[in-house]
Formats: structure tokens, sequence, C-alpha cells
């Protein structure tokens, strides 16, 4: 591939002459382009925050099974944590679990006892960028002579190596297989998610050692960077070479690590450059030709001209030059059918890529495109940048600048919000739904003592971030399953309870103060219940505040543009779980005690029959589980009518309904009908009531309380 290397240095080397030179009017259009791309959340802060808030989420990924001692570690990769995405470029979201029970090794000192050895094999046999693993023993530093079930096999020269069928074990219901990937696509509300399963090496991988001797013409990537890269090792992922005799054997070697680190050490410019191609290769060529080129290859080819080209020529008002640089080079290698792996350059990532009739098309296609002095980019819908790009032109600007990039701040932070409430529901689902409170108990405390104190006394940042946001989360529901076994025993609440809900208090605008809240209203102390959903209330400023549901996937509307704004603003986004979001309110069976009478019955939603219907992840099923607004109201409407304040006991009534109604995204909207449906009831409103439980099995027809409610109302009016 030195070819390739020295093409690049030669057609750099003609563009840096041009760069140079540059006319007024690529200065212009680049200025401008720049500007647009800025408009639309392509600036250094959205790149920070969208990077800061996506590495937050690996650590939240991790936990769950760090907690449950999976030895599974969680990576986010790609144009989500890259920030070299927009809205419009729809970029799914990449996970890479590392399955570490493994030690794979590419030298014999590395081996280990009592541990899963694997001998990472790079020779002849097997495609660049790929490698063969080896079976050791665990007992001493040799091979393993036996095959011990299907996921091995022997080969010729007797070898015992491990096939890369191992992740057919992995595969899901509703998740699509897509080379190493498990890909869940089309769930309503969420972006497309690919999920690759790899087992992690912590030696550099020996087809790319030149690399680290390398050094670019602008000296990029720097020693540092390089130093760094190697301290990381690699992963192999499950998938061998599509021309290989040996493609259940190979696996391939995985350098996300380092590309991450190169991609985080790109200035704006050089970001602008990798998303206009993105756009390009949606707009001319994917809508035809999907398969052909991929964003991986635009980014390798990138990295080739960013490593060949001094770093002072990548600027704002250079950024059309640089695109047409990376343009012409990405032609050249469609037309030589050769892009190097950036880190193993023996590794042809076009090899047998294109076939004979649209390797035409996207020469053209190309061509035309960089040829045309940014004309072309006036044709991009993405993002309606081409739009933009001319509005700029023509000297309009109509359209708000801090439109996108407030929206992405709230989609970011909503993610965040989503992640600790389904890290927590991933916890919980660990009591088995028990109503064994010492076991439950005994679990939720190894919980918060072995592990998560680990994350809040680690070094990096986003390590404690995490760690605290999730033990408050298990906080409320000690305290709560405490509580319960409290009331159940003495009848009231111990300082040990009160302590432990305290440090869940304020985990988020209302779930932790509603909890502590029924937990009063199951002791029948009315006037403090009602002190603490008043504060509740007081808080929770509906012109601001999301609901925050992991559940289940279901479609979310708009967020609240004030809430988007509230996140665009704060760039310590995790103190503003606690005034912008209100997660559900939870009740374990095991906290029965302390949940109110009319909830209970979602604890008991599921027929035998109902059951063949529940998901993998449907165990909340079995949980009494109420968003936090509609449950504020049935609370104040139960304390109100308690003290007799019947003005306030309608007025809570008529936000119970208001709430249901208008509140775009509560998860479990059935449930709130189901406590208006029991309202409805003791105002003597059979009718009402009836008409709430026939709207709640309407939108979940299955594992739905409310047959339950509509089988003892017909059986009241009919006996009375």
């Amino acid at each position: 591939m030195s070819q390739f290397s020295n093409n690049i240095k030669i057609k750099t080397e003609t563009n840096q002459d041009r760069m140079s030179q540059i006319s007024d009017y690529t200065h212009n259009v680049s200025l401008r382009l720049s500007q647009v791309l800025d408009e639309i959340g392509v600036n250094e802060r959205i790149v920070l925050k969208r990077r800061r808030l996506r590495l937050l989420r690996e650590t939240l990924f991790t936990i769950p099974y760090q907690l449950r001692t999976y030895n599974t570690s969680v990576y986010c990769f790609g144009s989500q944590t890259e920030s070299t995405t927009t809205p419009g470029l729809q970029s799914d979201f990449d996970c890479l679990y590392s399955i570490n029970n493994f030690n794979i090794i590419t030298d014999w000192s590395e081996w280990e006892p009592g541990v899963k050895n694997l001998l990472m094999i790079q020779d002849e046999t097997v495609s660049p960028g790929y490698c063969l693993l080896q079976h050791l023993r665990d007992d001493a530093p040799l091979p393993y002579n036996d095959v011990l079930n299907e996921d091995f096999y022997r080969d010729r020269r007797g070898r015992v190596l491990l096939k890369n069928t191992l992740i057919n074990v992995a595969y899901e219901e509703g998740r699509v297989r897509h080379g190493p990937a498990l890909s869940e696509q089309e769930v309503p509300g969420v972006y497309d998610l690919d999920i690759v399963f790899a087992l992690p090496c912590k030696s550099w991988p020996v087809q790319a050692n030149h690399w680290l001797d390398e050094q670019g013409v602008g000296g990029w990537p720097t020693e540092e960077m390089r130093r760094y890269c190697s301290s990381t090792g690699c992963f192999v992922v499950a998938v061998g070479n599509k021309g290989s005799g040996n493609r259940e054997l190979e696996w391939r070697i995985s350098t996300s690590l380092t590309e991450r680190c190169l991609m985080f050490n790109l200035n704006i410019t050089q970001v602008r450059c990798y998303v206009l191609m993105k756009m390009i290769l949606k707009t001319f060529i994917s809508s035809q030709y999907p398969e052909s080129i991929s964003s991986f290859m635009c980014k390798t080819v990138l990295l080739h001209c960013i490593a060949n080209t001094q770093s002072n020529a990548w600027r704002e008002n250079t950024l059309l030059t640089c695109l047409t640089l990376c343009l012409s080079t990405l032609y050249d290698c469609v037309l030589n059918e050769v892009c190097p792996h950036f880190i193993i350059p023996d590794n042809n990532l076009m090899a047998e890529r294109f076939l004979p009739h649209i390797k035409p098309f996207i020469l053209d296609t190309l061509q035309y495109v960089a040829s045309s002095n940014g004309r072309a980019l006036l044709e991009i819908d993405c993002d309606r940048l081409g739009l933009r790009l001319q509005m700029k032109n023509n000297g309009i600007c109509v359209i708000d600048p801090q439109t996108i990039p407030t929206f992405i701040s709230g989609q970011l932070f909503k993610d965040v919000a989503l992640d600790i409430a389904h890290v927590n529901k991933m916890l919980l689902s660990e009591t088995n739904n028990s109503f064994n409170i010492p076991a439950v108990l005994q679990l939720l405390s190894t919980c918060m003592f072995k592990h998560v104190y680990k994350y809040l006394d680690a070094n990096q940042k986003q390590d404690k971030i995490a760690g605290s946001v999730t033990a408050q989360q298990l906080c409320k529901t000690l305290g709560s399953v405490l509580a319960s076994s409290n009331i159940y025993h003495q009848g009231n609440i111990s300082m040990e309870t009160l302590t432990w809900l305290s440090f869940g208090l304020n985990s988020d605008v209302s779930s932790g103060k509603l909890k502590l809240a029924s937990i009063f209203y199951c002791m029948e102390d009315t006037e403090r219940t009602d002190m603490i959903v008043k504060d509740t209330e007081e808080c929770y400023d509906l012109s601001v505040v999301e609901a925050v549901c992991a559940c289940h996937n279901f479609e979310h509307q708009d967020k609240r543009s004030a809430f988007n704004r509230l996140s665009f603003q704060q760039n310590e986004e995790h103190v503003l779980v606690k005034h912008i979001t209100a997660f559900c309110v939870i009740f374990l069976p095991c906290e029965i005690n302390c949940c109110p009478y009319e909830l209970q019955h979602e604890m008991f939603r599921s027929t035998q029959e109902d059951l063949a219907y529940r998901r993998k992840y449907d165990y909340w099923m079995d949980w009494a589980v109420v968003d936090s607004l509609p449950y504020l109201y049935f609370l104040q409407y139960k304390t109100c009518n308690s003290l007799r304040r019947h003005d306030d006991k309608k007025r809570a009534l008529s936000n119970l309904v208001r709430a249901i109604d208008e509140e775009a995204n509560l998860g479990h909207r059935e449930t709130a009908l189901n406590l208006l449906g029991q309202c409805m009831e003791q105002e003597n409103r059979s009718t009402d009531a009836l008409r709430c439980y026939l709207l709640s099995v309407q939108i979940r027809e299955r594992n739905n309380a409310a047959k339950l409610h509509i089988c003892i109302l017909l059986n009241t009016l009919i006996n009375h």
C-alpha cells in the first residue's frame, strides 16, 4: 500500500500550494459553509457536549453488567460518540460489548493461569486485518489439544481454534445480524442500535506495528497520541473476511479505541469535512447504491489526508479546498479499488467491493461533486444544508441559528436520563420480583456498597457522575423496601429508612419525593403526605420538566423548548437531572406495604394467558409503575379528600385528567387511566370510570390491570 501513500502525498502537496493561494470565491464559500455547519450543530460546543454525554452513557451501560457480576465492559463508538453527525444524517448508535473472561495474547509471556487464554495468530494463512484464536490450556502455557464443543475446530496443523460463530448465542428476537453486529432497527422513538460483541486483547496487534513508527507530514498523529493508542490494545470481533476460505475461523481485528482517539483529536474543520463527506455520500450515492461506499471509508480517507497535510491547512476558510482534496482522494481509491485501513494498511477496505456497473456511477458522481466548486452542495437536503447555504449566499438569515443546537442538546440529555432509568430498571430486575424483603435488601445493599462506591471513588469524572446518579436511584428503592418492612412490623419508619430515602430524595424532580409521600400516605400521616405533595408540585415546572420512562420503547414526542434550552446552556448536565426530569415511580412487590391500594393492582396485571405476550425485558409488569405527574395529582386527590378540602380535590382531579390528555411522553398512560377510573368510582361516576378503563385497554390490550377493574366495577353495578 506504499504507492497509495505516495499518491496521497503528491496530491496533498499539490493541494497545499492551492491552499496557500486560495481564491476569494473559495474563501467566502468555505466561511459560509462553516457558518451553516455551525448552525446545524457541527460546532465545538456541541461536539464536546455530545462526546461528554456519550462517554457518560458508556459508563452507565457498563454499570449493570459489573454490578451483576458479568465480566463485560461496554464501549460506545461511531458517529454519535465522535460527534461527527447531525440530526439529518440519522446515524445509528454503535455499542461494543467487550467480554472480558478471555485473555487474548500475542506472546507466550502474556499467558495467565486459571483464565481462558487464546493465542492471536497473524500469519500468512490469515487475511490482513484478521487473526485466528488458538485455544490454550489454563494450567500451563501450552496449546489445548481437545476440541471441547462445536465452537472449536482443529485445523490441518493440529491447532484447536475458536470459531467466530460463538456470537450466535447472542442472537435475540427482533435483531438482525450485519457482519459482526446485531442490529435493532426502526424501534419508535430510539436510534437504530448496532451491538457488536468482541473479545479484548491488551496487546497492540502485530499487523499494526509499523503504524506506531510512522510520522505524518504535519506531525499528526503526534508521538503522544501513538503512545496512548499502543496502550489501548485492540478487540477481535466475530466476523471473517468475505473472500477467505477460513471465514468461520477468522476474527476481525478492531482498533476502535485508537480510531476514537484520533477522531477526538481532530479540529472543527476536519470534523466538518467528514460530516460533509457523509452528507454527500447520503445524497448522491447511498440513495442508489447503499452498500457501495461506507462512512468508515470516508473516515479512513480523511485520516490519510490529515496525516499527509500540514496541520495549518485545515482552517475554516479552506474548508471547501479540504473537502475537494478528500473527495479526489476518495475518487482515486474507487478508481484503483484500493483504500488501506489507516492503522493496518495491508487491509484493503475496497477489495472486491464494487460491481462493474456501480463503479462508473460512483466515479462520475465524485468527479461531479469535487469539480463543482461547492455548487453541488446546494443539492443536499440533509439538514436543509443546501437551502441554508443558498440563503447565506444571498444574505438572507431567517432561520434561528440556535434551533438545532438546542434540539441536539435536549436529545442528548434526554438520552442520558433514559439511560439512568434503564440502568435502574436492570438493577431492580435482579430482585426477581421477590416478596422476600431481607433478600432484596441484601441484594441492593451489595450493589450499593460493593460496586457503586467503586465508581464514586473512581478517578474519571464520568465514572463518578455515573456512580452518583445510579446510587441515588438505588437509595430510593433501598429506603422504600425498608419502609415496607417497617410499616408491616411497627406501623412507622425508622431513622435508617429516612436516611436512605433522603439520599434518593433529589434524584430527579419528583419520583423520590413521591415515594416518600406514598410511605406517609400508607402510614395514614395525611398532613405530611400533603406537605410533600405540595412541595413536589411547586418543583414540577410544567413548561420545562420532561417525563422519563425506560420500561418499554415507545415513540417520544418533541421535547419542550425550555427543556432543550436549559440542556444547551448547562455544561455540567448531570445536575440537571434533579431539576428538569421526572422518572417513573416504581414499587417492587416487596414494597407493597408503602404502595397505595389503588396502585397495588398493577402488580397483578397479568393473567396466565397474558404472560405469553410478554417480551424478555417486560419484568417491570410485575411492579407497580406510574409516571410521576399523574401520580402526583392522584396522591393530591386522595389527601385532599381525606382532609375534606373539596375545592382542592376537584382541582387535583381536573389536573389528573389534563395530565393524561396533554402530557406527551407518558410511558404508563394506561396506569394513569386506571388510577383515574378508581377516582371516578370513588366519586360515584361509574360510567366515567368504565370509560377510563376501556381507554386504558385500547392503549395496552394485554397485561393491563384495567381488565380486573372492569370486572370489579361490572360486578358492583350488577349486584347493586
